[in-house]
């Protein structure tokens, strides 16, 4: 499986970026009053490409050997995945207010950042350890 490393990193970063756009998209026209981005079509589009997205990090964390995760970056990646996902379940569809949609959406994004960062350095301080 080691032979197709390559190719299922940039499906991952693909369908990575995807996730983030689609979502940031959404959450900008949910904002700005449009009700669209909520329906059925492109709440579905953006499950399937949740779904690619974390069936290439399973085949990823199969192939890669285990030493590779031995800083913890990949835990820090993962505890902040689940945080980006309440906050954009709020940010989308949970948020009562205006104003709580638009704080979490936000931190959302910050969250995401925070993850790309992470993934990108390897280490899980992420943009604090690059800009530190």
């Amino acid at each position: 499986m080691i032979e197709f490393y390559p190719q299922i990193k940039h499906a991952h970063i693909g369908f990575a970026l995807l996730s983030g756009s689609l979502f940031a998209l959404r959450g900008a026209l949910l904002l700005s009053g449009m009700r669209w981005p909520n329906a059925a079509p492109v709440r579905y589009l953006s499950y399937t490409i949740d779904t690619a997205l974390l069936t290439a990090a399973m085949m990823l964390l199969t192939i890669l050997p285990g030493a590779l995760y031995a800083n913890g970056w990949l835990a820090v990646k993962i505890a902040l995945l689940v945080v980006y996902v309440v906050l954009g379940v709020f940010a989308l569809r949970r948020g009562r207010t205006t104003r709580t949609r638009a704080t979490c959406y936000v931190a959302a994004l910050l969250v995401f950042a925070q993850m790309y960062f992470i993934a990108r350095g390897h280490h899980p301080f992420g943009v604090f350890y690059l800009f530190g």
